[in-house]
């Protein structure tokens, strides 16, 4: 109703001439909803205005697309409070005006990278505006997402096939108390925003130098992750990075750090399609150790190598860290949940004779957990994995020669990961780099091995296997056993006749389905909230359209992945608007996410 009384109005004003709109202000858009009615920004003003000192819901009558010259500005969805969470709008820019030339969007990475660029951009310029309009609760706030060092695809910004860029932002509409106060509305849309668009959307008005730098170092970062392969590597560090960070809470890069430097026997190059030559330290499929004293800076490589599943900013210091990007991080996780998995490469034979092949329980262990991991990881698809002894179980690690001699191998129901890691490479192809500080049996399987001595790497691969021969041989599995646990979960019933199914997150601690909590602090490759919403977002489009208990988890992960590249991230949402707020999961956290979904039922 509302709809048509607007535009019974504007049809009005148009016919006895009391308004400046022309035929070109009112044009007929398709939306979800069927037809809406696209008004000018003139009558936008006029329409806030009318409503100047009403009940804050008033502002819910502003909801629609309006021209603003050169841009279209839509208002998508209005708080309903002052004090709830913000409004969501969106700027539409022509392809045409935008003036993005064609190669900077055409492919995926340029794509990404231009988003990400672009949305950073508009953050800047919008950043001094926020909160000059003023008014109670979140009156006169300006945001939009906030992007850290690495390069993620986020519904914030969108770029289709023709250049049009469809940026998404938040904006508290002001308040006098909880009634209407017009006049600092109407400075957010006609002042802040509109200054904010000019300096950041439009190929004229942006820095061309510093764009085309972005797009270039992507395009380098790609060219280097896709040859890993050809050339037997499973990471790359390049000479000259700096991989510390500033501090426990900032990942930006340490100043005065010392540079990274390469080990001449594990040197490797690349000639890059723009940079150039680079050469750095290459890390060989295999197993590759890295040893040495606390605070050399074992933990600080591990940690690049974490990141190096993604694109980095100019100026990160690690943005030609280039790590395989489906490593995972494998660590100990106590008290998670396991549901249906086959644990039974590594434990077995429990003492309550308790089924290790379809294995759950509600609280693991430390070396339960971890084997759990590893084992997850292997059914999606990790090719390396990343281990540091300080945040893994000793127990599910290694078990020493006294120990052997002491308790003998048949009342163990674990078979330690060293006695695995060499045929799981052999067998599986799947890799593994080691940061070990305290046991000097790893010397004996690993192909390479590597001391941190003052954040400096030497190889010292000869001289530690020459010193392991004094030891007695470890025990080394001949092959790694295949898995007979094909896992197929099906929907949560209770939760099918409830489509709405709420969602919670916070941080990338932990989130919210419906009332089951699943938790995500250990997941240390996540590395963004908005990644944490798309997971909820994932799974909550997972357990109501695809769980069917005929689809194993591997297929349920290439599903969801095949509908996000074809439609954006923007198919997760079932509301009549998209809205910022999601960012790009990998394959492997979307799969961790599902495994620690307490109501995953087989």
């Amino acid at each position: 109703m509302l709809f048509i009384a607007n535009f019974i109005e504007i049809v009005y004003d148009f016919l006895t001439g009391s308004t400046n709109l022309s035929i070109a202000d009112c044009q007929w858009i398709f939306g979800k909803e069927g037809f809406l009615f696209m008004k000018s920004s003139t009558q936008l003003k006029k329409d806030i205005l009318s409503i100047d000192h009403r009940g804050y819901p008033n502002y819910k009558a502003l909801r629609g697309s309006y021209q603003f010259g050169s841009y279209v500005l839509s208002i998508d969805h209005v708080q309903g409070d002052p004090f709830a969470s913000p409004s969501h709008l969106s700027i539409l820019v022509d392809g045409d005006k935008a003036g993005f030339p064609k190669e900077y969007y055409d492919g995926r990475i340029q794509r990404v990278t231009l988003q990400d660029y672009l949305t950073r951009l508009f953050g800047k310029a919008l950043a001094p505006f926020s909160f000059k309009a003023k008014g109670s609760g979140k009156s006169g706030l300006l945001s939009v997402s906030h992007c850290g060092q690495q390069v993620l695809e986020r519904t914030a910004c969108e770029i289709s096939g023709d250049g049009s860029v469809v940026l998404r932002f938040e904006a508290g509409f002001p308040a006098n108390g909880r009634s209407v106060n017009a006049g600092e509305l109407v400075k957010m849309l006609f002042e802040f925003v509109p200054e904010a668009v000019q300096h950041s959307l439009y190929y004229k008005g942006i820095n061309h130098n510093a764009l085309r730098s972005a797009i270039e170092l992507a395009q380098d970062q790609q060219y280097i992750r896709e040859h890993l392969e050809e050339k037997g590597l499973t990471a790359f560090l390049a000479e000259g990075s700096i991989l510390p960070r500033e501090s426990g809470i900032s990942d930006r890069p340490m100043k005065g750090a010392v540079s990274f430097q390469c080990p001449s026997s594990q040197k490797v190059s690349f000639t890059l399609p723009h940079h150039g030559e680079i050469s750095g330290m290459g890390i060989r499929k295999g197993v590759t150790l890295f040893v040495g004293g606390g605070y050399h800076g074992k933990s600080t490589l591990l940690q690049a190598l974490e990141m190096g599943v993604y694109n980095h900013i100019p100026g990160d210091g690690r943005e030609f860290v280039i790590t395989d990007d489906t490593a995972w991080k494998l660590r100990a996780e106590d008290g998670r949940s396991i549901v249906n998995t086959d644990i039974s490469p590594f434990i077995n034979h429990l003492p309550n004779k308790k089924d290790t092949i379809h294995f759950s329980t509600e609280d693991a262990s430390g070396s339960t957990s971890q084997a759990a991991n590893l084992m997850e990881a292997v059914e999606c698809g990790s090719k390396l994995f990343l281990i540091d002894e300080d945040t893994s179980a000793t127990n599910f690690m290694i078990r020493d020669e006294l120990m052997q001699k002491v308790i003998c191998r048949e009342e163990e129901p674990i078979t330690p990961f060293i006695e695995r890691v060499q045929s799981m490479y052999k067998d599986l192809g799947i890799s593994s780099i080691i940061v070990a500080g305290s046991s000097g049996a790893f010397f004996q399987i690993a192909d390479t091995i590597i001391q941190m001595k003052e954040y400096v790497p030497y190889d010292i691969t000869d001289k530690a296997k020459e010193t392991a021969k004094a030891y007695p041989a470890l025990n080394i599995a001949d092959s790694f056993p295949a898995s007979e646990n094909i896992r197929k979960p099906r929907a949560n019933q209770s939760l099918k006749k409830d489509p709405r199914l709420k969602m919670k997150t916070m941080s990338t601690n932990e989130m919210l389905l419906a009332k089951d909590s699943i938790e995500l602090r250990y997941l240390e490759q996540l590395i963004d909230t908005e990644q944490t919403n798309a997971l909820a977002y994932g799974l909550k489009y997972l357990e109501l359209n695809r769980m069917n208990g005929t689809k194993s988890i591997p297929e349920l992960l290439d599903e969801l992945e095949s509908m996000i590249r074809k439609k954006g991230l923007s198919a997760l949402f079932d509301k009549e608007y998209i809205r910022s707020g999601l960012a790009m999961p990998r394959r492997q956290e979307m799969a961790a996410c599902l495994n620690r979904y307490r109501k995953l039922y087989f």
